[in-house]
Order: C-alpha cells, then sequence, then structure tokens
C-alpha cells in the first residue's frame, strides 16, 4: 500500500494512551436491521462513552501530549463532536480548552461543551469561519490550534477504531465509514488497508455536503459554496489536501446519500436496534438502502460514530409523516 501520513505502530501504541472508556466499543450482528436491508449488518457502536461520539479516541491523543511538553492550553473550531471530547480530555489533565463554535450548530451540543467547562465562542456563520477564527485566537495567544482531520493525533486516535475491527476480520467484507474532514475514514482506512486488505472500505457523505467525496473522485480538492444538510457532523466545505492525499490511498468508493435515506436510516437504528443516533451516524445505514443490489449478500459494518442530537429535531425526523 502507498504510504499515508499514518503510522501502524504508532496507532498501536495510541491505545495505551487513550482512556478505555473510548476503546473496545461493542461491535455485534445487528440481525433484527436485516431484512430492512437485504443484507448482514453488524453495528460498530462509538457512543457509549461520555462525549457520545468517537472524537475521544482523538483528543485524549492531543490532551496528552501538551499535558507532557506543550502549552496547556488549546483551541478547536468544532460543529460540536470535537469541542465535547477535547473539553472532556482537557479538564481530565487539567487543560485550559477554548472551541469556536457556528452560532447555528445544535444547541445540546453547545450547551455539554459549556458544562465540561471550556470556553465557547460563537460565530454568524459556517464551520469554514470558525475554522478561521480559531487559527486567529491559537496565533494570538501562543496556544495549540487543534485542527480536526489535519492533526494526524485525531485520525490516528480514531483508527484505533480499525485495529478493533482488524480483530473481527474476515468475518465481514465492507465497512461504512461516515465522511467529514476524514479523521474516521483515514484512520480506519489505513488499518484496515495495511491489517485486512479484503475488506472493502466505503465512505459515505450526505449530497447535500460532498466536498470530499467530489475531491475523491476527482483526485484534487473541490469545494463547496453552501451546505444543506441535518447532518452537521459532516458538513464541510474546503477539504484538507493532506487528508484528501490518504483517503485517495485508503478508500475503495465514496458515495452521497439524500437526505431522506439518513433520516430512513436513523429510523431504522431506532425502531430495530434501539440506537438513538445523530444524522451522521446514519451514514452507513443510508448508503445501504440507496444501493440494495450492491451489498446484497455481503456482510458490512456500519460505525455509528455519535449520538449527540437535538431532541425536539430527532422526534420531528423520526416521527411518521
Amino acid at each position: 500500500m502507498p504510504e499515508t501520513r499514518l503510522d501502524t505502530a504508532r496507532i498501536r501504541a495510541a491505545r495505551r494512551v487513550i482512556d478505555p472508556i473510548f476503546l473496545d466499543t461493542p461491535l455485534y450482528r445487528c440481525e433484527a436491521l436485516e431484512p430492512h436491508l437485504g443484507c448482514a449488518v453488524s453495528v460498530k457502536l462509538e457512543t457509549a462513552n461520555p462525549v457520545r461520539s468517537f472524537k475521544g479516541r482523538g483528543t485524549e491523543l492531543v490532551a496528552d501530549q501538551l499535558a507532557d511538553t506543550g502549552p496547556r492550553a488549546a483551541v478547536c473550531a468544532s460543529v460540536g463532536n470535537l469541542g465535547q471530547a477535547l473539553a472532556w480530555s482537557g479538564r481530565k489533565r487539567g487543560l485550559d480548552i477554548a472551541v469556536v463554535a457556528s452560532r447555528h450548530a445544535t444547541a445540546a451540543k453547545l450547551d455539554r461543551i459549556r458544562a465540561l467547562g471550556a470556553k465557547l465562542e460563537l460565530v454568524d456563520g459556517d464551520h469554514e469561519l470558525a475554522r478561521a477564527r480559531a487559527s486567529a485566537i491559537a496565533q494570538r495567544d501562543g496556544i495549540r490550534l487543534v485542527e480536526d482531520s489535519l492533526d494526524i493525533e485525531t485520525c490516528e486516535g480514531a483508527a484505533t477504531i480499525g485495529l478493533e475491527l482488524a480483530d473481527a476480520a474476515p468475518s465481514f467484507d465492507t465497512v461504512l465509514i461516515a465522511l467529514g474532514g476524514g479523521a474516521m475514514a483515514t484512520g480506519v482506512g489505513h488499518v484496515l488497508k495495511t491489517l485486512a486488505p479484503n475488506v472493502e472500505v466505503v465512505c459515505v457523505q450526505p449530497v447535500g455536503a460532498p466536498a470530499m467525496t467530489r475531491s475523491w473522485h476527482e483526485r484534487r480538492v473541490v469545494t463547496t459554496d453552501t451546505i444543506d444538510t441535518i447532518a452537521d457532523g459532516v458538513a464541510g466545505r474546503c477539504p484538507i489536501p493532506e487528508v484528501l492525499d490518504d483517503l485517495l490511498v485508503v478508500a475503495d468508493d465514496a458515495v452521497l446519500v439524500a437526505e431522506a435515506s439518513i433520516v430512513a436510516g436513523m429510523r431504522l437504528l431506532h425502531d430495530h436496534a434501539g440506537l438513538i443516533v445523530e444524522p451522521s451516524a446514519a451514514l452507513g445505514i443510508a448508503a445501504v438502502l440507496e444501493n440494495r443490489d450492491r451489498f446484497a449478500d455481503r456482510h458490512v459494518v456500519t460505525i455509528v460514530c455519535g449520538s449527540n442530537v437535538d431532541v425536539n429535531a430527532y422526534h420531528r425526523w423520526i416521527s411518521p409523516a
């Protein structure tokens, strides 16, 4: 396999740094979903932890490094999950954490960031404006700027999911990964292509936020002017070139799914798996719904990556029309 920025030995070592509460998450076959999807389905559940997403795997590495050698302060831009995770990992180590987010981000995520003791600054714009503001704060204050997917710790932390999946291969043949900035896709993809190369790595993104998927298909950075999706956790407009380079090495395919399929996926996970998930976590199920013939007679794993959702919006989405 051509090289990526990631290193398998470092990823193995990361398991000794990450709080065990984020590790060895449940992986189980969910037979109740299978009649509705037409294939064997296993769920990798990344929500049963204090921040209810996979992001803690990466922020544990960042915070541990800062506690040992760096400035004991950091700032990140976040649509919610990274900010919660960094706040949790930073609080545990006595770090000063600041988070910049859009004023339009999910209120439940913003409330949790505050509750975890981080300083929260809101901007009147989308995530790209929040990224610019976080960068300015880091330069002004001389603190660590944590950039999801660009910072290798965020990718290699997420890659520990891949180690756990590789231990279960070859019981499955496809893994479906929500694609936003790319930390989880490149991390998990790197490990599987190294340790279980026969597993197909399929990335899934909403049609209303297609920048990274378009970039993968065109093999160059493609930006978009706007986003229009309920899946806020993957709603970026400007892919990071270094992350795209890694994704081109490890992903076998990248697909786009419609909003209706995302909602249908959330409803299936609720009704037949007993899981309350945010829209980004239903992308894998949405991909199967839209590509039944492709996945028929296969065994797919979908990574349920987050469950931080606005309760009122969630009930509107999953309630029958």
